[in-house]
């Protein structure tokens, strides 16, 4: 049995100071969301008076309600996309060993070394000329052409490490390769696939640039692009806009703490799970 040192005590406090530093800013952020508009207390002090209904309306005045089924629909088909080009796409160049596999494998991974400013008015010359301009598909496109090098390299890399016994036992038992890719290796790559959603809803959830670019000047609009808008607008009422704030946040701090846990599980129970 182990003993309680004061290394052990040290370390207890260290991580109790930095889960503090990491949860200050959200405790700002809901405690001033909360507050009444005329409350001139300083940021750090707890609200006495709270009230909810600045997150009333914040949704009603900003249009949150839209704009969060439209991010919704992107991010969620964008990952739903990515996650299965990417695992198919890593499957064929690691599992087929050619040199033509290899050249694909390096000529995916140029994509995580152009940065997307140099690629932005072709892309956006691209986009026009397909008639997709304000069109949320063109969000999807985008987010799986830009998030699909990096998602193939984690899988590939996970992939490389996979026996291929598992796969040579389907086969036997008469599966298909494409039956036992999704029967036997798909879920040993859980945690991976975690990882992907979790990196890739976090940048896709947050962007502003893009959706500027392709819905500007149509009703569609994503969640940061509504929540900038509404700052605009209400710019002297910083509780109505952090209240808008605090709902745009909250689908993705949630999936993003669910999807944590499932991926420390799955890297701790590594190919036994």
């Amino acid at each position: 049995m182990k003993t309680y040192t004061w290394r052990t005590g040290i370390l207890e406090f260290f991580m109790v100071f930095v889960g503090v530093v990491f949860a200050f800013p959200l405790y700002v952020l809901v405690n001033i969301s909360i507050r009444q508009a005329n409350d001139p207390s300083p940021a750090v002090a707890l609200t006495t008076q709270p009230t909810f209904h600045n997150y009333v309306d914040a949704w009603g005045q900003a249009g949150l309600g839209q704009a969060m089924l439209n991010s919704l629909f992107v991010t969620a088909t964008s990952i739903l996309l990515i996650v299965l080009i990417g695992a198919l796409t890593a499957y064929v160049i690691v599992r087929v060993s050619s040199r033509l596999s290899t050249f694909l494998f390096w000529l995916f991974l140029c994509g995580l070394l152009l940065p997307f400013q140099i690629a932005m008015l072709p892309l956006y010359f691209t986009v026009r000329d397909l008639g997709l301009l304000g069109n949320l598909w063109s969000l999807v496109i985008f987010y799986v052409g830009g998030q699909l090098p990096f998602a193939l390299f984690l899988y590939a890399g996970f992939m490389r490490a996979l026996p291929m016994d598992y796969e040579e036992a389907a086969w036997i038992d008469g599966a298909t390769v494409l039956r036992g890719f999704w029967r036997v290796v798909f879920p040993l790559l859980r945690a991976i696939t975690g990882t992907v959603i979790i990196l890739s809803a976090i940048t896709i959830w947050n962007d502003l640039l893009t959706p500027l670019l392709y819905l500007s000047g149509t009703t569609n609009t994503t969640l940061p692009v509504a929540i900038m808008g509404f700052v605009d607008q209400f710019v002297s009422n910083w509780p109505l806009i952090f209240a808008g704030l605090v709902i745009a946040v909250s689908p993705i701090l949630a999936a993003f703490f669910v999807l944590q846990r499932s991926v420390i599980r799955g890297f701790s129970s590594g190919l036994k799970g």
